[in-house]
């Protein structure tokens, strides 16, 4: 639960700080004082809407939430906030957080119950609201489930590469045809590794030769007479200039000697053929990286080319696999869907349990056998009297959800969480407001829920009731006492010149609720 908010300058709001009980807490206040403002820099702290305060904080604790990332233990306190200069940023305990990590992890504990939001009715969550509901009583029908979703990612999977095998199965005979080019020239080719390095080097070596034999020629005199000249030394006893003059001369005659051999191996190269093999290797290791890459690719096509002429026979086998597949999740499919069929009076006359209390005809859903997905063979539609939900009102709509809320609530939430609702009581009749209080009070046995309230009956039932007022452009908030409680719901019933009357039911409808 929330136990406080701070919140600095945003809009009409300066400093305020509240601290926050279990149960239902209602704002009310005139029209343009700042609840939805106030609401929504709430909502912003979990990841929803663009509120953009100063500061903003909520300190949560007695959760059955653990995250090493951001060092929270189970029921223990943590904090969010936001500030905003240039943009705005997010915290948990202090720790950096993006906006949509932020909304996944408050996710967790927190809901937003809003007009735009239908995703409680989509098929897969009806489904595994029943499905959390067998769970409960058969400890066997989650693996079943397992079973069956394990085999319906093998069948998505086997089709997904059944497909492949089609699209290539008709470009086959261009495939095979590209694929043989693109081996024909690597293996006319036939590059070696390190073969790169060892062509440039004769290459290099080609180039110098001409001006390496001029060179030979010009310094032929010098080196004959190096011999000469050790000799002449070596009468002088200078054995160090004679072994370093007979070093050079014999390294000289190595290095000419060494050279004519290499230029001799090289008679029969074709200069023109090298320097040919070279770009053409090039080329190759341009588009490919390197040699290894050249080698690479090749056992790569040469692998793809076998199975495109086998493609035939793998898409046979892949057939029968994909047939045996599908047989095996419609059986396991209508198993799960056995299993719905028998559970959904319970689930049904959880939900109408409700739907009563909030003046609305029996919700029936209906489960139709469909494609295979994920959630199994059903595919759900939900009736109100006949009338399928996508055709009642948004009023009726909204009582249905909270209804669906408040029965999942039963089953699903043992730990407690935070519920926002938006203008729940909105537009509504006395009696429909009263409804939706009775249904409030029992879902606050399980979620702390904060909600803005514009009648009567939800604002005597709140645990806790503050009033948001704007004075001088400036919003303000109060935590109501017994007596200012009265004041407040008198205005919601009579307006600002309030009545006798206005008092007295007032008085009634707090006393009746204690």
């Amino acid at each position: 639960m929330i136990n406080r908010f701070y919140l600095k300058n945003h809009l009409s709001f300066k400093n305020i700080n509240i601290e926050c009980d279990k149960g239902l807490i209602v704002f009310t206040g005139p029209s343009g004082a700042g609840k939805s403002v106030l609401m929504n820099s709430i909502l912003s702290l979990f990841g929803n809407g663009n509120s953009k305060p100063e500061v903003s904080e909520v300190e949560i604790n007695n959760l059955n939430i653990n995250s090493e990332s951001f060092d929270i233990s189970s029921k223990e306190e943590f904090t969010i906030k936001q500030r905003t200069k240039s943009s705005s940023k997010f915290y948990i305990n202090e720790q950096s957080v993006n906006k949509k990590n932020l909304k996944d992890f408050s996710k967790r504990f927190s809901k937003h119950l809003h007009l735009k939001d239908f995703s409680d009715f989509e098929n897969h969550n009806i489904l595994d609201f029943i499905d959390f509901i067998i769970s409960k009583n058969s400890k066997s029908f989650d693996k079943l489930k397992k079973t069956y979703l394990d085999s319906f990612n093998n069948l998505k999977n086997s089709k997904k590469t059944l497909n492949e095998i089609n699209r290539k199965e008709s470009n086959q005979d261009e495939l095979i045809d590209f694929i043989s080019f693109e081996l024909d020239k690597i293996n006319k080719l036939d590059p070696k590794e390190n073969e790169l390095e060892e062509l440039k080097k004769i290459k290099d070596s080609l180039s110098k030769q001409d001006k390496i034999n001029e060179e030979i020629e010009k310094n032929s005199i010098t080196l004959e007479a190096l011999p000469k000249l050790s000799k002449l030394f070596a009468l002088f006893n200078e054995e160090d200039i004679t072994n370093s003059i007979e070093e050079i001369y014999n390294k000289g005659i190595d290095c000419i000697n060494s050279f004519d051999q290499q230029m001799e191996a090289y008679n029969d190269l074709d200069i023109g053929d090298l320097l040919d093999r070279i770009n053409n290797i090039n080329s190759l290791v341009k588009k490919h990286g390197s040699i290894s890459g050249i080698l690479e690719y090749k056992n790569l096509k040469e692998e793809e080319l076998k199975a495109l002429k086998n493609i035939s026979f793998e898409k046979e086998e892949l057939e029968v696999q994909i047939q045996q597949l599908e047989t095996n999740c419609l059986k396991l499919a209508n198993q799960i869907s056995l299993k719905r069929q028998g559970v959904l009076p319970e689930v049904l006359k959880n939900i109408n349990y409700f739907l009563k209390l909030l003046y609305l005809e029996d919700l029936d859903i209906v489960l139709e056998k469909s494609e295979l997905s994920s959630s199994g063979i059903d595919q759900s539609s939900l009736f109100i009297n006949t009338t399928n939900i996508n055709n009642i009102s948004s009023g009726e709509f909204n009582r249905l959800r909270l209804a669906l809320l408040t029965a999942r609530s039963k089953y699903e939430c043992e730990n407690g969480g935070i519920l926002f609702l938006d203008e729940i009581d909105a537009n509504l009749s006395g009696k429909e407001s009263e409804s939706i209080a009775k249904v409030l009070i029992d879902l606050s046995k399980t979620y702390q829920i904060f909600t803005i309230s514009h009648q009567p009956q939800l604002s005597s039932v709140a645990n806790q009731h503050f009033l948001v007022e704007k004075h001088d452009n400036i919003s303000t908030i109060k935590k109501l006492s017994e007596d200012e409680r009265v004041n407040e719901i008198s205005r919601m019933i009579s307006g600002e010149d309030i009545t006798n009357e206005a008092i007295e039911f007032a008085k009634n409808l707090l006393k009746k609720e204690k």
